[in-house]
């Protein structure tokens, strides 16, 4: 459960308090001192002591618990601005954030990596059909699905509605062998993506079409990489259900 964030009266309550009960056990502690010296030695313990207790005491109970619940927010709000909400795949900020660094990867090593574009068939049917519930929780399927034929060091994500993508780096430092890496992969997602789902009682059946943009030395930009592929994508759809097609 994330901690939650102090406000600033929680923060000015919980310093007096601790700045009081120190004080008090200070003076408790005080009134055993003779004063024979006068009062400048009390007011140096005095000041010695508040300090040694309120500090570990204000760090534990409120400076710590502050900068720590403030992360926690921090970080789940980098995670809603990076994530599909419904699937909690990469986005397309992440995408491309991961896409120009697969890029300059490919451009240094001399290697050979891929962007696969996958499109769902008959997903607005199920839609249109069976509701939109139904229909998210195929979205998560698919997500799952996915994950779960690529390697950990591929990106999954969705670029909205039916539409997910896959980022495969490092395939092969020739390009042949690359293809056929990338072509194995396609067909792999595609025979996955067409085994009946059944949900809520319910026997679904999908499918996919996917778009290749093979990438290697010398390709620089990454929106322009996905756009090849989306073109890649559309030729496979226009070819019928379940292909797939390089750009």
């Amino acid at each position: 459960m994330p901690a939650k964030l102090l406000g600033i009266k929680q923060i000015v309550v919980r310093i007096g308090v601790v700045i009081f009960v120190a004080e008090f056990l200070i003076m408790l502690l005080l009134t055993t001192i003779p004063y024979e010296f006068g009062r400048s030695p009390g007011a140096l313990i005095d000041g010695f002591l508040l300090t040694s207790l309120t500090t570990p005491s204000i760090y534990f109970l409120v400076v710590r618990p502050f900068v720590n619940a403030r992360d926690e927010a921090l970080a789940q709000i980098s995670h809603l601005a990076l994530t599909d909400p419904l699937t909690q795949l990469a986005n397309r900020r992440l995408l491309i954030e991961h896409l120009e660094k697969i890029i300059a990867g490919s451009n240094r090593h001399r290697t050979y990596s891929a962007v696969l574009l996958i499109d769902l068939d008959n997903f607005k049917q199920i839609n249109d059909c069976h509701g939109h519930a139904i229909g998210d929780a195929v979205l998560v399927e698919v997500a799952r699905r996915l994950h779960s034929c690529v390697r950990a060091e591929d990106v999954v994500g969705r670029l909205g509605g039916d539409e997910f993508i896959v980022l495969a780096s490092n395939l092969n430092s020739e390009p042949e062998a690359a293809r056929e890496k990338v072509r194995h992969l396609a067909e792999t997602l595609i025979k996955l993506m067409s085994e009946p789902l059944l949900l809520d009682g319910k026997q679904l059946q999908i499918g996919a079409s996917v778009g290749v943009r093979l990438l290697g030395p010398g390709d620089m930009d990454a929106t322009a990489a996905i756009n090849d592929a989306d073109a890649a994508l559309y030729r496979a759809k226009g070819a019928g259900k379940g292909h797939m097609t390089f750009y």
